[in-house]
């Protein structure tokens, strides 16, 4: 019989965050003082970005691809347990609300780290292969626009090098890619995408019931 995990109630919730959550000062002013913010819900919980940073530094990574930027989050959450002589590279396609996350950069000494990037992901993704960038990131973070998942993981596995780690956020859709009714398009994508995924021989996988759902795939 396979054994689950205990429903995560609103209490066993509050006590995993009370033993676990480890967020740094900078990280949460930028969370709270954003917290009125128009679109506020793309923002990733703490732990989220916890598990994002912890994987990159176990990792060693030094250079690292963020499809995604909003406030600048998971931006900084990462670049704080990089390395001073990495780089992480930070799209989005207008960068209207990063500058509500750029001062706190500042503040942890990381700006130096950061590089946004303003444009499509798929755009500033070919610029990079372009750019003979091929196998030269160590992770990559994609949590963008949904309909895009595809495009963005076959770049990311083209610019990944060997070992390397792609996290893919929103995979559980609110609980939406299990509902028959719901035949929307971004949905019906999400759906095909893990589909796939799961048989991709290219990478091992796990998909994790964190936040909105979140798959990891090291590129064999």
């Amino acid at each position: 019989m396979n054994k689950r995990a205990p429903q995560l109630t609103d209490q066993l919730y509050a006590y995993m965050l009370s033993v676990s959550l480890r967020e740094p000062d900078t990280l949460r002013k930028l969370r709270e003082s954003n917290a009125d913010a128009p679109y506020v819900e793309w923002q990733i919980a703490p732990e989220h970005g916890q598990l994002i940073a912890f994987l990159v530094e176990i990792i060693g990574a030094k250079r690292v691809l963020e499809v995604g930027t909003f406030m600048g989050y998971s931006a900084l959450a990462m670049a704080m347990v990089m390395p001073k002589d990495s780089q992480l590279i930070t799209c989005d396609l207008t960068g209207q609300f990063a500058p509500l996350g750029q001062p706190f950069w500042e503040e942890a000494g990381v700006q130096d780290i950061i590089e946004l990037r303003i444009g499509t992901g798929i755009d500033i993704q070919e610029e990079l292969l372009a750019d003979n960038q091929v196998e030269t990131f160590d992770f990559v973070f994609i949590d963008a626009d949904k309909q895009n998942y595809p495009v963005y993981y076959e770049n990311a596995l083209k610019l990944l090098r060997q070992g390397g780690l792609i996290a893919i956020d929103n995979v559980l859709w609110r609980g939406e890619v299990i509902n028959p009714n719901n035949t929307k398009s971004t949905t019906e994508t999400i759906r095909n995408f893990n589909k796939a995924l799961h048989t991709d021989e290219r990478v091992s996988i796990s998909m994790l019931p964190i936040d909105d759902g979140l798959t990891l795939a090291r590129k064999r």
